[in-house]
C-alpha cells in the first residue's frame, strides 16, 4: 500500500471509529484491505472476506427478480426513488460475531460493529430486513432492491399519500435516508439501470454510452466483463445470442483466445444493436400475452408481446443458441424446443393465465394428438403442458420478428414491427385517397382501364404500386396518416437510424418525397433527442453555433456571450 493509500486508509478508519462502525480488535481473524477507485478520483476501501465467506453457512433468502420489480410499476405516472444512507451500516452485527469481521492494517486490527460490505450473507440479510419493514406496501406501490426503494403511483395526490406512508415507516424503524440521492415526483426515473416511464422501458443512457465506447477486449477477462454488461440488457436486443455467438465461444473452456474477423464483426454488431435499442413496453396483467417463436439450426428466437389497442408491441426479446446438433436434427424438434424454452423463460408471466402462441411450424398444432413420442419429446411435452395457451400457425412470411431472432446474422436482418391496417385506419386511408388529387386520378384510371397504369393496382379503394415482387401502399397527402406510418417505421420499431427506418418504411409504404419526410421526422423525434448520444464534434473556442432555420432543424442549444 503506497503512501497516498495509507493516508486515505487512516483517514477512513478515523471516520468509522468516530461513527461507531468499527473498534480496535484482538481477534484471531484478519482479512486484508484494498482500495478500488471511485468516480472523481476518490478511493473506496474494500475488505477481502473470501476466507471468511468460504466457511460461512449461506443464507438462501432470495433477491427479487429485476424484471418483476420493473413490471410492478407499469401504468404508473409519478415516481419517487429513495436511497438509504450507508444502508448496510445501519444493521448491527451480533456482538458475539463481531470479532469475525476483523480486518488488518499496518496500524493494527479493527472489527466492525455494523454489517460491512463483502460478507456473503450481507445482501440476503439486508433484503430480508427491507421486505419485513415494507411488507404491506411492496407490490402495491413500492418495490425494493436492497437499499433502493421505488415508490410509484397513478396520480400526484395518490403519490403524496404513498410517500408519506413509506417515510413514516422508515422513521419508526430508524432507517436513515440519503437526501442527496432522493428523487421526488418524477414522470420518469432511473431504477436498476433502466429508465422507467409510465408504459415504456429503456436502458440507462450512461450504460449504453459505456458499451458504445468499450474498446476491443484484449483478453478473456475483458471480454467476459463486456458480455456481462451487454447481457444485462439482452432483452432489448433481437438475436442477442446469435450475434454474440463468436464472442461467447471464446469464453468456453479449452478454447484459445484467438480474436478473428468474426469476433470483430460480432463485437461491432452487438455494440450497434445495444446503442440503437428498441423501446420496450411494460407488461400489463389485464392484457393477453402473445408469444411468437421460431427456430433454426443456429438458434431459437421468441418475442413476448401485448396488444395495447394500437397493435402488438414488444415486451421482451429472447434468443438462445442451439445447444446441440442432436436438438437440431429435425424442424419439428427445433420448433418444439423453441416453444419449450420460450415458455420456461417467461413462465412467471404465463403460468396460470390463458395466452396465445404463434409458430410458423404447422405440425405443432397437432402435438397433443401425437400417440408416440420419443423420451426427449415426451419430457418436453410434459413441461409445455402445464401452460394454458392457444397455439396458432403463422406463416413464415408473417412471422418476421421471431424468425429473424433465430437466424444467423450473416444472412438476415430483423424487422422489429409488423404493420397492420386497422378498420378505422383503412377507412381514413380510403377517404383521404379519394380526396388526394393525384391518387384519385390514378384510382379512376385503374378502375376504368387497368392497362393505362401498369405500375399500379387498386384494392378496396386503396392504391398499391408494384416494386419488383412486392407492392407498396400509396399513402395520400395527409399529414396525420403519414406521421402514423413514420411512427410505425421508426418510433415503434426501435428508433433505428435513417437507413433502417427508411428500409422499414419502403417495405410497405410509399409517397412522393418519402425520404425527406422521414429525415425530418427523425430529426424532430423527441425520444432520439433525449436518449441517443450526440455525435457532432464539439464547437471550438469562440466559434458561433449555427443559427437554426426553424423549430426542430437542429438539436436544442443555447449560446452565451460573457461581457466584462
Amino acid at each position: 500500500m503506497g503512501p497516498g493509500e495509507l493516508e486515505e486508509l487512516r483517514q477512513q478508519i478515523d471516520e468509522m471509529i468516530d461513527k461507531g462502525w468499527i473498534k480496535p480488535s484482538e481477534s484471531e481473524f484478519g482479512a486484508p484491505v484494498l482500495f478500488v477507485p471511485k468516480k472523481g478520483g476518490k478511493l473506496r476501501m474494500c475488505i477481502d472476506y473470501r476466507g471468511l465467506n468460504h466457511i460461512t453457512r449461506k443464507n438462501a433468502y432470495p433477491l427479487p427478480h429485476i424484471d418483476d420489480l420493473l413490471d410492478a410499476a407499469g401504468g404508473c405516472k409519478v415516481f419517487s426513488k429513495i436511497d438509504l444512507k450507508s444502508g448496510y451500516h445501519q444493521i448491527e452485527v451480533d456482538p458475539a460475531d463481531q470479532h469475525k469481521t476483523t480486518f488488518n492494517t499496518r496500524d493494527g486490527l479493527y472489527e466492525f460493529t455494523v454489517m460491512p460490505f463483502g460478507l456473503t450473507n450481507a445482501p440476503a440479510t439486508f433484503q430480508s430486513l427491507m421486505d419485513k419493514v415494507l411488507r404491506e406496501q411492496i407490490g402495491q406501490f413500492v418495490v425494493v432492491y436492497l437499499d433502493d426503494i421505488l415508490i410509484f403511483s397513478k396520480s400526484m395526490e395518490e403519490h403524496l399519500k404513498h410517500l408519506e406512508e413509506v417515510l413514516v415507516i422508515l422513521k419508526k424503524t430508524q432507517l436513515h435516508l440519503n437526501l442527496e440521492k432522493f428523487e421526488f415526483g418524477k414522470d420518469s426515473v432511473i431504477y436498476l439501470g433502466h429508465r422507467l416511464f409510465a408504459a415504456d422501458l429503456e436502458p440507462k443512457a450512461t450504460k449504453i454510452e459505456v458499451i458504445r465506447d468499450w474498446p476491443q477486449p484484449a483478453n478473456i477477462r475483458e471480454l467476459r466483463s463486456f458480455l456481462g454488461l451487454a447481457s444485462y440488457y439482452r432483452k432489448f436486443v433481437p438475436r442477442f445470442s446469435i450475434i454474440a455467438r463468436p464472442l461467447s465461444r471464446l469464453t468456453s473452456k479449452n478454447v484459445p483466445y484467438s480474436w478473428d474477423a468474426a469476433c470483430t464483426e460480432a463485437f461491432r454488431a452487438l455494440k450497434e444493436a445495444l446503442v440503437s435499442y428498441p423501446v420496450l413496453c411494460i407488461a400489463d396483467p389485464k392484457l393477453t400475452f402473445v408469444v411468437t417463436t421460431d427456430a433454426s439450426q443456429y438458434g431459437i428466437g421468441a418475442v413476448l408481446q401485448q396488444d395495447d389497442g394500437d397493435g402488438l408491441r414488444p415486451l421482451e426479446y429472447y434468443s438462445k443458441r442451439m445447444p446441440s446438433v442432436k436438438v437440431a436434427t429435425s424442424t419439428y424438434m427445433r420448433e418444439l424446443y423453441a416453444l419449450r424454452m420460450a415458455l420456461d423463460h417467461k413462465k412467471h408471466y404465463l403460468l396460470g393465465r390463458h395466452f396465445k402462441v404463434f409458430s410458423d411450424h404447422e405440425t405443432l398444432k397437432w402435438i397433443k394428438q401425437q400417440t408416440t413420442l420419443s423420451p426427449t419429446l415426451l419430457r418436453w411435452f410434459h413441461e409445455i403442458d402445464i401452460f394454458d395457451f392457444e397455439l396458432r400457425h403463422k406463416k413464415g412470411c408473417y412471422n418476421r420478428v421471431a424468425d429473424a431472432l433465430s437466424r444467423h446474422p450473416e444472412y438476415t436482418t430483423c424487422l422489429v414491427k409488423s404493420y397492420d391496417l386497422r378498420k378505422k385506419l383503412k377507412e381514413e386511408l380510403v377517404e383521404q385517397t379519394a380526396k388526394d388529387q393525384e391518387l384519385s386520378s390514378i384510382l379512376e384510371q385503374v378502375q376504368t382501364d387497368p392497362s393505362s397504369q401498369p405500375d399500379f393496382h387498386e384494392y378496396g379503394g386503396l392504391i398499391f404500386r408494384r416494386y419488383g415482387n412486392h407492392d407498396r401502399l400509396c399513402v395520400p397527402n395527409h399529414k396525420p396518416l403519414r406521421t402514423h406510418f413514420l411512427d410505425l417505421a421508426h418510433g415503434r420499431s426501435g428508433h433505428f437510424g435513417m437507413a433502417k427506418t427508411y428500409a422499414n418504411l419502403l417495405r410497405q409504404f410509399d409517397w412522393p418525397g418519402v425520404k425527406g419526410t422521414a429525415e425530418k421526422f427523425m430529426v424532430e423525434c423527441q425520444v432520439c433527442q433525449r436518449i441517443k448520444p450526440c455525435r457532432q464534434k464539439p464547437m471550438g473556442l469562440l466559434t458561433p453555433l449555427p443559427i437554426p432555420d426553424g423549430p426542430g432543424s437542429l438539436s436544442p442549444s443555447i449560446s452565451l456571450i460573457w461581457v466584462r
